[in-house]
């Protein structure tokens, strides 16, 4: 039984996207309203990380122009363009050019529709791929595009976009440039989409209010309590991550309006979503487990109920089904070298 088969039986976990809800009618009882003196207000605190980078990329010999000196150091791998989700073009020139030269043609936009794109020199002192610095001096370049995303995979139009930025680049420092055969870029993007979209995992329940509504700073005091800081998204607070620049562990949202709102005591909220990003935190922080506590958790503490999106109240035993799945999940993902965390995993399911 796969995944989302699983995931529908049990009546609640979310696959492939956390799904909008509709807010519950107000009850007589007023909402609850945080304990004085003092509530967490969004805005504060730790903003919610950015998505991470790419790992290392397949790299090609140095060019014969380059200087004796810089022929000799070995050749660094990128952190931002990756062979494994990236089409690479390479350029090669007749004679290094300096950063300013290359920085003064790179493209406005390095986007190629909804995929993203770096533009790369090799670094003539010190063997590194770079973005062109000024003061540097560059003996080739190499342009790599994502192949696909959440937002599917590289089509023609998308890659034919990034073949005229690229070439114009190109075209301004003197450089020739090498363009893999579109029909087997596509072709490469529509497999590593599908590979993608068969196991990407994004679950999420509802803490539905059991009896009172809650305030925005009710809610704000206990997801305190519970490890959540607000994010930078009105709306959402996260649970965030040991590492630095690290996607949050957990996020926890809720009605944007309500966010904005300018007395947080006025607001009346019913339900919070609970939402874990399978691909983008590492198996080794036991994300699931983070999960399934704070559910509990904050469910305890709120006085609400656990459910799906169709507001069935949900068992241990669909976490544990759940929890078991995720493993073969993982294995997949390693077995790909696209390891749920790592900075490749996090570009690709983005």
């Amino acid at each position: 039984m796969t995944l989302t088969a699983l995931l529908a039986i049990l009546g609640g976990l979310i696959l492939a996207g956390v799904i909008a809800h509709g807010a519950w009618s107000a009850r007589k009882a007023g909402p609850r309203r945080a304990d004085p003196p003092i509530e967490p207000q969004l805005g504060e605190g730790r903003q919610e990380p950015s998505l991470g980078e790419a790992r290392e990329a397949v790299a090609s010999e140095l060019d014969n122009t380059l200087p004796a000196a810089a022929r000799l150091l070995p050749r660094k791998p990128s952190a931002r363009i990756d062979a494994l989700i990236d089409m690479i073009a390479t350029m090669s020139l007749e004679a290094p050019v300096s950063g300013e030269m290359a920085a003064s043609h790179l493209p406005p936009s390095r986007r190629a529709g909804t995929k993203p794109f770096h533009i790369e020199g090799l670094n003539a002192e010190s063997g590194e791929w770079e973005l062109p610095m000024p003061g540097q001096r560059y003996g080739e370049f190499q342009a790599g595009v994502q192949l696909a995303n959440r937002s599917g995979a590289l089509n023609e139009i998308e890659y034919s976009e990034f073949v005229q930025k690229v070439q114009a680049f190109a075209d301004g420092i003197n450089a020739s440039v090498d363009f893999p055969d579109m029909l087997e870029v596509v072709a490469r993007a529509r497999e590593l989409d599908q590979f993608a979209s068969a196991h990407d995992a994004q679950l999420a329940v509802l803490l539905r209010a059991r009896n009172a509504a809650w305030t925005l700073g009710f809610v704000q005091q206990l997801a305190l309590r519970n490890g959540f800081v607000p994010g930078a998204i009105p709306g959402r607070l996260v649970l965030s991550a040991e590492e630095e620049g690290a996607p949050p562990i957990l996020t926890l949202s809720f009605e944007s309006q309500a966010a904005l709102a300018e007395d947080p005591q006025a607001s009346s909220l019913r339900e919070l979503t609970l939402a874990l990003d399978v691909p983008q935190t590492p198996e080794s922080q036991e994300p699931f487990a983070a999960w399934q506590e704070a559910a509990r958790g904050l469910a305890r503490d709120i006085e609400a109920d656990i459910c799906d999106d169709r507001g069935q109240i949900l068992n241990l035993h669909a976490f544990a089904a759940i929890d078991q799945e995720l493993a073969t999940l993982y294995r997949a993902l390693a077995s790909r070298d696209l390891a749920a965390g790592s900075p490749v995993a996090r570009r690709l399911f983005s």
